[in-house]
Order: C-alpha cells, then sequence, then structure tokens
C-alpha cells in the first residue's frame, strides 16, 4: 500500500468510528445476508462480536503504517478464525460486507480513491491471513 492508501483507509475509518456499533450492525447484517451459512459460525447474541470487530478493525488499520508490526496479531487471528471453521472461501464474502458496510456508512466520503485503498488493504491483509492460517497462497 502506497502512504496515500494508508492515511484514506485511516481517515475513512475514522469517520466511521462515531457510528461504529451501527457500522458493525450493518457489516454482520450483510454478512449472513450474502454468505447464510456463516451465520452458525457466531454467537445468537452479536453485541461483543460487534465490538470485537471494531476494535480489531481500528487496531488493524491504524498499524497500517507499520506493516510487520501487525502481521503476528494477523497471524494469531487468522489461526484462531480456523478454529471456528473458518475457510479461505470465506475472505472475499467477508470483503465484500466489509466494503459494502464502509460505503454506506461513509455515504459521499466513500470516494473511488478511498474505495481502491480499502480494497488493496483488505486483498493484502487477506492473502497474508489465508497464507497463515492454511499455508496456501490466496487466489
Amino acid at each position: 500500500m502506497t502512504p496515500e492508501q494508508v492515511k484514506l483507509v485511516q481517515a475513512s475509518l475514522a469517520k466511521v468510528a462515531p457510528i461504529s456499533d451501527k457500522a458493525a450492525e450493518l457489516f454482520y447484517g450483510r454478512l449472513f445476508e450474502i454468505a447464510p451459512q456463516v451465520r452458525a459460525m457466531f454467537p445468537a447474541e452479536l453485541s461483543e462480536q460487534r465490538k470485537k470487530l471494531m476494535t480489531t478493525l481500528a487496531i488493524v488499520v491504524n498499524g497500517l503504517g507499520d506493516l510487520p508490526a501487525i502481521l503476528p496479531a494477523a497471524s494469531a487471528l487468522a489461526k484462531r478464525h480456523v478454529g471456528y471453521g473458518a475457510e479461505p472461501a470465506h475472505h472475499p464474502v467477508v470483503g465484500e460486507a466489509l466494503l459494502w458496510t464502509l460505503e454506506k456508512g461513509l455515504g459521499d466520503a466513500w470516494t473511488p480513491p478511498v474505495a481502491a485503498a480499502w480494497k488493496q488493504a483488505y486483498a493484502t491483509l487477506s492473502r497474508f491471513m489465508i497464507e497463515e492460517a492454511y499455508g496456501q497462497k490466496a487466489a
């Protein structure tokens, strides 16, 4: 990622922070709509899960400027998700739900450069996590 892309991702997440709980609701609603089969991997009550999502997203996004510093945590997260039943094929679906959520949450601030930066950030981390968790290269 370029330094400008990192800034765009960080600035846009800061704009979503005030509505983080609503954003998390949108994310899980969209995820379960496009991939209903993953619903069983989550608890019935999602309030704690929504907090974890937004906290983890903030940590990762804030660390994008020093990617090697966040990779060990991303690796551990990826390996934990295997235990929950996550598969490599779930990563694109999660990415789709995340980008959709950001677009809804940012409204007019979801510009083509912001979208491209988020797509790059997600693709970079998703590839790394798949390699770490499953020992395979992402498609």
